[in-house]
């Protein structure tokens, strides 16, 4: 497929009115790699370096090893599909967003492999988003989005067979395949069995505030660690008794990515999911 066909396509289905983002402002570093599009609303098509695109890849962060597994199959005439043009490590706070491998980078080029990034408009809740799909993979079923997050509704709302959140925990620890967090701030018994979902990084009083105005008291998202970046958050929750679980942004987050191969074959296009390494620090 011409590498200008896909772009098409993908601008046509994600990429909304009145979605925006701001990714390039902190990748001055890379700037050299990046397409003058992206610099001017940082999402879409990072780096152009593809005419034709007969293989994609996806994955929830450009890290070194995703990376060099594209490199190692030989592969040339591909993109790397990613949900974060940077790279997320909580342990580096306050820069919790590393860029690109420069020498990766380079190499992309070469192989003619573009990368492309949807962030904001994967969010966007709708068949392929972050927390759509994290949603489906629990079982919980969706009733509608919430939490405004640059022009999208990141969030959804949603219901679950589930009764506590001891068993919504077990059900979250099974599906993303690692220990995950919980919170319990408010009542073992999931409220009407309805859950708020926010894939990512949802652990902020405005998205708390929505939920707590719906009446519901538990909450599905990635990040929950205790810090000072996120206190008053738990503070939030802890008074209107909300209980809080996370898996990781990583893990979250990966559901969209998988989701998207088949987007992708859907177009005639190989596609393949490329795993990572989950940071368990960010429970």
């Amino acid at each position: 497929m011409k590498a200008t066909e896909l772009y098409a396509k993908l601008e046509k289905n994600f990429i909304k009115p009145g979605l925006s983002d701001e990714w390039a402002e902190h990748m001055e570093e890379v700037k050299d790699f990046l397409s003058d599009n992206f610099k001017k609303r940082s999402m879409g098509l990072v780096c152009d370096n593809s005419q034709q695109i007969i293989r994609v890849y996806t994955a929830v962060f450009p890290t070194d090893r995703v990376m060099k597994y594209i490199l190692a199959q030989r592969t040339e005439d591909a993109m790397l599909f990613v949900h974060h043009p940077s790279i997320w490590d909580i342990t580096k706070a306050p820069q919790v967003f590393q860029q690109m491998n420069q020498d990766l980078l380079k190499k992309f080029k070469a192989r003619k492999i573009s990368v492309y990034n949807l962030h904001v408009p994967l969010d966007n809740y709708g068949e392929y988003s972050t927390s759509l799909t994290l949603a489906n993979a629990l079982e919980i079923k969706p009733r509608k989005p919430f939490a405004p997050y640059f022009g999208a509704l990141c969030g959804v709302f949603g219901k679950t067979k589930l009764r506590t959140t001891a068993d919504l925990s077990r059900k979250f620890k099974e599906t993303v395949g690692h220990r995950v967090s919980l919170y319990q701030y408010g009542s073992p018994s999931i409220k009407d069995g309805v859950v708020a979902v926010i894939a990512g990084g949802g652990n902020n009083v405005e998205m708390l505030q929505e939920i707590a105005k719906e009446g519901v008291n538990t909450f599905v998202t990635g990040i929950t660690a205790l810090n000072s970046h996120s206190q008053k958050a738990h503070d939030f929750a802890k008074e209107h008794k909300i209980n809080v679980l996370g898996g990781t942004h990583y893990s979250t987050e990966k559901f969209a990515c998988i989701a998207m191969c088949d987007y992708f074959r859907k177009l005639g296009l190989k596609s393949q999911f490329i795993d990572g390494k989950p940071g368990l620090e960010d429970l």
